[in-house]
Formats: C-alpha cells, sequence, structure tokens
C-alpha cells in the first residue's frame, strides 16, 4: 500500500515506452493489454512484445491483421468466455480499455456506460483471471497488474447513492470521473487482498494524450481541456510518452510487490486533498481515490453487481 515516502524512478513526463524497457529482456512473460488495437494499449503492447513478451491484445473488435482476442468490457458474456479462453499463467495484466460518452449510455444490466466499462469490466476481468495471476506469481515471484487512470479522477469520488446516475442530472464528465476513480481504489484493494499471493496493482495516469478516446467529446469536455492545457496544468504527451508510465508500472523494479500506489510521469504522484482544485495539483491524486474503506466498499459493491 502507499506509504509517506513516495516511490521514485528515473523517468519523467518525457520518457518513452521503449526508453522504460531500455536492457530489459521480457521473454517468458504472458500478459494482456486490453483496448489495445489503438492509442496509448496498441504503444504498451507493442513496447512489451519488442522487449519479449508474448502479449495477448484484448480488444472490441480483434484485426485480422493482428494477433488478438475479443473482448467488450461492457459484456460481462464477453468477459466470462474471454476468462474461460484463458490458460495458463498470466503475469502482466494492463487494464487500459476506456470509454467517453458525450452523453447517458447503459449497458442491458442499466448501468451507467462509463462506470461499467472503465470500472466493472475491468473488474469482471482481474477477478476472472485471479487464478492465472496467481500461476504466474508462484512461476516468476510477482504478477503485476496496471490500471490506467486520469487526472480526470480528480472531478469526483464515488457516490455510493447514485452509481448509475438514476436520479441526479447525468453529466459526462463527473460520469468518467467517478470511474476513473473507481480505477485507482481497485489498485488499492486488490492488492491489500491479493499480495499474500503475489499479485501486486498499481494505477497510473498517463497524461494528455491526444487519442481515439476524445472523439466522443462534448463542446463542454473540449473546451474544458483546452482551457487546463493553456493554463499549463498538461502539456500534451506523445503516444510513445504517454504509454511510458503504465509501462513503468509493468516493469520498473522500483515498483516489485508493491502496490496500491497511483503513478503519475513515471514516478508516485503525492495525495492531495479531496478539496482542492486541479489547477493547484495538476499532478497529484485525491485522498477519495486512495482511501482503503471506500476502495473495500466499492469492491463488495463492484462484486455484487457482477454476480446479480
Amino acid at each position: 500500500m502507499a506509504t509517506s515516502k513516495l516511490i521514485t524512478t528515473p523517468f519523467t513526463a518525457a520518457s518513452t515506452a521503449d526508453e522504460v524497457l531500455a536492457g530489459m529482456d521480457l521473454h517468458g512473460v504472458r500478459a494482456i493489454v486490453t483496448g489495445a488495437s489503438s492509442g496509448i494499449g496498441a504503444e504498451t503492447a507493442r513496447a512489451l512484445i519488442a522487449a519479449g513478451a508474448e502479449v495477448t491484445l484484448a480488444v472490441r473488435t480483434p484485426s485480422t491483421t493482428a494477433a488478438g482476442a475479443r473482448l467488450d468490457l461492457a459484456d460481462l458474456g464477453s468477459v466470462r468466455r474471454f476468462v474461460e479462453g484463458w490458460d495458463g499463467p498470466l503475469h502482466l495484466l494492463v487494464n487500459n480499455a476506456g470509454v467517453v460518452t458525450a452523453g447517458l449510455d447503459r449497458t442491458p444490466q442499466g448501468w451507467e456506460l462509463q462506470f461499467a466499462t472503465n470500472h466493472l469490466g475491468h473488474f469482471a476481468l482481474a477477478t476472472g483471471l485471479h487464478r492465472a495471476l496467481a500461476l504466474g506469481a508462484a512461476q516468476r515471484g510477482e504478477t503485476r497488474i496496471v490500471s490506467v487512470s486520469s487526472t480526470a479522477h480528480m472531478r469526483a469520488g464515488i457516490d455510493f447513492d447514485d452509481l448509475h446516475f438514476e436520479r441526479r442530472p447525468y453529466d459526462p464528465q463527473i460520469a468518467y470521473a467517478q470511474s476513473k476513480t473507481a480505477n485507482s481504489l481497485f489498485s488499492v484493494e486488490a492488492t491489500r487482498r491479493w499480495a499474500g499471493d503475489g499479485i501486486y496493482t498499481n494505477t497510473v495516469n498517463p497524461g494528455g494524450v491526444a487519442t481515439g478516446l476524445q472523439r466522443n467529446f462534448t463542446p463542454q469536455q473540449k473546451a474544458s481541456l483546452d482551457a487546463a492545457e493553456a493554463a499549463g496544468i498538461f502539456t500534451y504527451k506523445t503516444v510513445e510518452q504517454g504509454a511510458a508510465t503504465s509501462v513503468v508500472a509493468a516493469v520498473a523494479p522500483q515498483f516489485a510487490r508493491t502496490g496500491g500506489h497511483y503513478l503519475d510521469d513515471g514516478q508516485e504522484a503525492y495525495t492531495v486533498p479531496d478539496d482542492s482544485a486541479l489547477a493547484d495539483h495538476p499532478h497529484g491524486v485525491k485522498a477519495w481515490a486512495l482511501d482503503p474503506a471506500v476502495a473495500h466498499r466499492l469492491w463488495q459493491v463492484s462484486a455484487d453487481l457482477i454476480r446479480a
């Protein structure tokens, strides 16, 4: 779990995934990267493969020209089939896939789509693969899960009274923020539950990267992003730079056998108060995204939802 002394690495906002992996030999490492058909996920997978890892690209629409397996995180049946089709140990799971919606969309269960995809789908995937992850840890001493979050988590914590916007007015930015906070809370509780099995989970903020994720942004979301860039809250990264922090969490020795951390620009981020403004702390993590009590409650709620 997070400690008072923050974990540091030699990497920065300008580092690339290949630079993080320089000199590393990942032959024998079996990995899954969700959302690996484009953007940060594709670059994360490419860099891991270049270092020798065996990577399964878990995507909604597998390409005929690249090795991939179908996985629709908004469809629990699809997640179940993916898990049932996995054989043998798993050493690295990168929960990278995500969606942004401009309006309220729901799954067949009535779940708000961003929360369902970004959090619940990955929760079902990771818990379903627990045995494979434990086998991987028995082989290599540890396995790692990387949960990709966002600075957007600073906009909202978890509203347990209305997770799926059944009563409050729908705000896609708040819904996305809630799902990204959930990604971090998953890392906290997964590490608490699974560290004894050698499974450790950390969360990363890739930074501002122009990818297909922004195609559904509302005018308000685009304006907010432009204003943040103009104010110097963030500077756009290349896709290669955006994938770097995911790779740090996946392979850097500084994060061996430790979890529940939130990484930004290759380093463990400092914690900021929940009432702090994003403009004042663009590289921190809100306390609500690391709260162990909230993480425990979210795990129980999530487990109940996917069992229903």
